[in-house]
């Protein structure tokens, strides 16, 4: 076991481990911390805690120093400076003709390197450009393109669901989201309604889907023979979150459907819930 503090550079970035040394640090407290970028500011999220060897990326740096009040100031002084490299990137951008999007400009704390971040479409030539900044800013400039996800994560916005967006408020990381989530969690494969603003499958099928997967053992599927007080029939739709069932009576067979809990109806054969192949190839982009 190894006693580390968790410490986060970005306000929903990941967060990293880092030895506390001697001191005893509260969360909120901000840092400098040495990275493979060079120094950061950083702040941190977890308090003092003990964790597996297997939970570390060796090897372990300790935490350099507090930060100062000159160091706020330097990582609020490098912010600015930001938006103005924003908008000097965006017009060489322009002039160089290039088929590219900026999303953000990040100085180090230290501003030894200024780091653009971008999207496009496919494979951009940027060595002009990358000549021609260095000329405005006089360090080491580095541009890196980022999926349309880590775009949403950087940019905000608001979902369909009215909240901000989950990439931006908790997610620390993106975990890969299948055609077969949407599936299993009863949607409609509709592009509109289970993509994001990314254009992407949402990633509340992800996070939500350990909750579904246990629904899923416990309610019969459409499909599904059942036995109920009134006799065996046909689950013919379910509600996972409620819980209730419309069975179609075997004896009854030209009636409406009768509703049932999962918990007065015993499973005689399950169904299962399968994607087709043609299912998987039309929503192949939006994984």
């Amino acid at each position: 076991m190894a006693e580390v503090v968790g410490i986060r550079f970005k306000e929903v970035g990941k967060v990293y481990f880092f030895s506390p040394g001697a001191a005893k640090l509260e969360k909120g407290v901000r840092v400098i911390v040495e990275t493979s970028r060079g120094l950061e500011c950083g702040e941190v999220v977890l308090e003092n805690h003990e964790v597996t060897e297997e939970e570390i990326v060796q090897p372990l740096k300790e935490i350099v120093r507090l930060a100062t009040p000159d160091d706020i100031r330097r990582c609020e002084a490098n912010r600015a400076k930001e938006r103005d490299a924003f908008s000097i990137c965006e017009k060489k951008i322009e002039a160089h003709k290039l088929d590219m999007k900026l999303v953000d400009v990040e100085y180090t704390f230290d501003s030894s390197k200024i780091l653009f971040y971008f999207t496009a479409d496919g494979r951009v030539d940027f060595r002009e450009l990358v000549k021609d900044l260095a000329g405005v800013f006089h360090t080491r400039i580095e541009l890196r393109q980022i999926g349309v996800r880590d775009e949403s994560k950087m940019i905000g916005g608001l979902g369909m669901c009215g909240r901000p967006f989950c990439c931006s408020t908790f997610l620390r990381d993106f975990h890969p989201v299948s055609i077969k989530m949407a599936k299993e969690q009863g949607l409609s494969l509709n592009p509109v309604k289970i993509s994001g603003t990314c254009g992407r499958l949402m990633c509340c099928l992800k996070y939500e889907q350990s909750a579904y997967e246990h629904l899923l053992r416990i309610t019969p599927k459409p499909g599904a023979v059942v036995d109920t007080a009134e006799g065996r029939g046909t689950v013919v739709e379910n509600s996972l979150l409620t819980g209730r069932l419309k069975v179609r009576l075997d004896r009854y067979q030209d009636a409406a459907p009768r509703i049932f809990n999962r918990e007065d109806v015993k499973i005689v054969r399950d169904a299962k819930i399968a994607v087709q192949p043609e299912e998987i190839e039309a929503f192949k982009s939006l994984e």
